[in-house]
């Protein structure tokens, strides 16, 4: 659906009875040939670089109005999500954001994204959407994140016990990111009213679950290993800690279905199920994380109070075997850790 202002009306409609043909399916701008405009030819068929230096507005990209009618669409109140909708990037990945009563941003994440292992998709979600609210924070936000993933890609040396973050401020907000939680915004004056339930009511610590991992065949090093691997399955096992209590946390498990069961039980990489959940949350959590591993399919939402963010990776699917990697993470970041 699009909003069409008032004052265009009459414009469009010239432009319906004079250009588009009164079927089905028919375009509504044509290219020189009567086809397709093409991206392609757009600048010459629309003399593009002229009409904008006419405008006394050289310089000025096409894409540019798409922010223009966010910007004004901002001023005039519209709220993020809102914003975030007319920009196309209204997905569950954008997981949490808070606004104030008067729809100021007060924090917002925006998590990494391990299924697809592309480093610049967090910068295309979160650039364009606060882009519409701040104007001079979507580059920032993307040198910033380009910056930091080049320096990863660069480096000889890694300390496999610590996860890789950088941090920045600006006139309206400070930013946390690194791969494990992506990108953590919280706004400068403003404040979250009321939290939803925190890291105590879905995570323990990671002194209790140590043993636990180690079981679990993970190479973790206590205390304060934020990081650990599993050779035997090319698995991991992340936190973020406040201390010693876990905030978030995230692992990738594999999925082997061979005519209807599932043959690669959570419980070779959990021998005691997932112990760094709390009693409250672990069976609904657990259930939903095997859903979608009987499935090979993704979910983002709340499953009992707590924030769930699974990525499916599916390979080979014959009949009812499947072959399938997860990425999952639980818990949100309340705190730039």
């Amino acid at each position: 659906m699009i909003g069409v202002p008032q004052a265009i009306t009459p414009a469009l409609r010239e432009h319906l009875s004079t250009y588009v043909l009164d079927e089905s399916g028919a375009l509504l701008f044509l290219g020189a040939k009567g086809g397709a405009l093409r991206r392609s030819g757009f600048n010459t068929h629309t003399r593009w670089v002229d009409v904008v230096k006419e405008m006394e507005m050289p310089g000025l990209h096409f894409h540019d109005i798409r922010q223009t009618g966010n910007m004004l669409a901002a001023e005039s109140g519209a709220g993020l999500k809102n914003l975030m909708a007319r920009l196309g990037h209204d997905n569950v990945r954008a997981a949490m954001i808070y606004q104030q009563r008067d729809d100021r941003l007060a924090w917002a994440w925006f998590p990494s994204t391990q299924a697809n292992h592309v480093d610049d998709q967090v910068a295309a979600a979160v650039a364009p959407a606060l882009t519409a609210i701040w104007p001079d924070a979507g580059d920032r936000i993307r040198q910033e994140i380009d910056d930091f993933d080049r320096d990863l890609q660069t480096r000889t040396t890694r300390r496999s016990d610590d996860i890789p973050r950088t941090g920045w401020r600006d006139t309206h907000a400070d930013y946390s990111y690194d791969g494990h939680n992506g990108l953590v915004v919280t706004a400068r004056d403003t404040s979250v009213r009321r939290w939803p339930l925190g890291f105590g009511h879905y995570a323990t610590t990671i002194s209790s679950a140590f043993d636990d991992l180690l079981a679990g065949g993970y190479d973790c090093i206590y205390p304060h290993q934020q990081s650990c691997n599993r050779p035997q399955s090319n698995g991991y096992f992340r936190v973020a800690l406040r201390s010693d209590q876990i905030v978030s946390a995230q692992f990738g498990i594999g999925s082997l279905i061979e005519s209807g069961w599932q043959r690669h039980l959570l419980s070779e990489e959990f021998p005691h199920g997932l112990t760094f959940l709390t009693e409250v949350v672990r069976r609904p959590v657990t259930e939903r994380i095997e859903q979608s591993r009987r499935s090979g399919t993704s979910f983002a939402g709340i499953v009992a109070g707590t924030v769930v963010i699974i990525d499916a990776c599916r390979g080979a699917v014959d009949g009812d075997d499947l072959v399938a990697y997860f990425d999952i993470q639980i818990g949100a970041p309340l705190a730039a850790t």
